[in-house]
């Protein structure tokens, strides 16, 4: 009898609902950190180039962490690598003010903070749920669980903003490093006995994993399917673009003569519409084929990007950019998370999502830097914006060829294309 299906509902519900609040507070986190760009340049002097290479130096370790957390939770439970990260974010966060070189932000915003972060993010809590849940409930739950960090973003980004203002930007990077560490006592729930500490395989039924397979022969099995590096290429478009709006929609803003309460608002949007957009496709992702939804996802995003650009730069077109854009941010995620589960089972989930999050934040990375130095560069952002479109619309097209079952219901869900 498998140990996930034995969960009540009660059980099922408390352990969603802490996996999305923990995610709601890294989530937070991460995606507000732009609004510290220009009090830290003014504080600093370093400049907005080597500014955004610390930053983007925290997207990439971001994703690097997850898939060697995914591997440290995926044998010795969530909660324990869950609580680490909570004291590594909290440091990194509390440190930063008191640093004024690039190595000193390199350190507590692209190591300490990202890394802390990364320890309780999707890889590390999707999988966590995932093995617990039956598999026609995991799309819900990963869509759910992603809709909590998406209110993370809409929480913190106001509040945030409204401390930098009101008491400045040490008291509010002070405020979110204190926030953090409620994450804690949210990993409860999420502790190894909680969930399939018991279980044996048949937990876990894979459709290419042979019994008793080891980590490493599954992720060499994954690295040779071509669906999932399309999943990878795909997932690296979806993180430039989030990161490269993460990092640089406060300058955006900034370069239209706005307020810096618009950036702030714009952010807030995004989180609120990727809450709708999360749920949703996590809704859709029982009912359609995952691909399809991702490629209508990236190429709705070239034709949001391209409509914003052609707009006048009023404050309501940066709301109105913020929540399209915001509806299809992170709402990559459970039809991402729900292709590999289908295509490899949820043994290994919290490792193999885990490297397809690397890809996603390698394109952060060049997200967060290149808008840097298209900004010192050009004046402006205009050829990012550029890139973002075509990028978009290529990973719209490489979706499609994915192996993918048609959709089925219950356990036939795992059932291999």
């Amino acid at each position: 009898m498998n140990t996930h299906n034995d969960m009540t509902p009660r059980a099922a519900w408390m352990l969603i609902l802490a996996a999305a609040a923990i995610l709601m507070i890294t989530m937070g986190a991460r995606l507000t950190t732009g609004l510290f760009m220009s009090p830290i340049n003014t504080s600093t002097g370093l400049g907005i180039a080597r500014i955004s290479f610390a930053m983007a130096i925290g997207q990439f370790v971001w994703g690097a962490v997850q898939p060697v957390f995914g591997a440290v939770a995926d044998k010795w439970g969530s909660a324990k690598v869950i609580i680490l990260g909570a004291f590594m974010l909290a440091i990194g966060t509390a440190l930063t003010p008191f640093v004024s070189s690039q190595w000193g932000l390199i350190l507590c915003m692209g190591i300490l903070s990202a890394a802390g972060a990364g320890a309780g993010s999707f890889s590390i809590l999707i999988g966590a749920t995932a093995q617990r849940l039956p598999a026609e409930r995991r799309a819900f739950a990963s869509g759910f669980i992603n809709a909590g960090g998406s209110f993370g973003q809409f929480v913190f980004a106001p509040l945030m903003q409204a401390i930098i203002g009101g008491a400045g930007w040490v008291m509010a990077m002070l405020t979110m490093a204190a926030a953090t560490l409620l994450t804690i006592p949210l990993a409860w729930p999420l502790r190894k006995s909680a969930g399939l500490a018991k279980a044996g395989p048949a937990a876990s039924l894979k459709p290419v994993e042979a019994p008793g397979i080891g980590l490493g022969a599954q992720i060499k099995i994954a690295l040779k399917d071509p669906s999932y590096l399309f999943l990878h290429a795909g997932f690296f478009t979806c993180g430039f673009h989030i990161a490269f709006l993460v990092t640089h929609l406060p300058g955006e803003v900034a370069l239209c003569n706005l307020s810096p309460s618009v950036s702030a608002m714009a952010l807030a949007l995004i989180g609120l519409f990727n809450i709708a957009g999360s749920l949703s496709m996590g809704a859709l992702s029982s009912r359609y084929r995952m691909k399809t939804l991702l490629a209508l996802l990236y190429a709705s995003r070239a034709l949001i990007i391209g409509a914003y650009l052609l707009a006048p730069k009023t404050p309501m077109t940066f709301y109105v950019f913020a929540g399209a854009l915001g509806f299809t941010w992170l709402a990559t995620v459970p039809p991402t998370a729900g292709l590999v589960g289908k295509l490899f089972g949820v043994r290994y989930l919290s490792t193999l999502f885990g490297l397809t999050l690397l890809s996603h934040q390698t394109g952060a990375f060049f997200g967060a830097w290149l808008g840097g130095l298209s900004f010192v560069t050009y004046g402006d952002y205009t050829w990012m914006w550029y890139a973002d479109i075509v990028l978009a619309l290529a990973a719209a097209l490489i979706n499609l060829p994915i192996r993918e079952a048609h959709v089925a219901r219950g356990p036939a869900l795992a059932a291999k294309a």
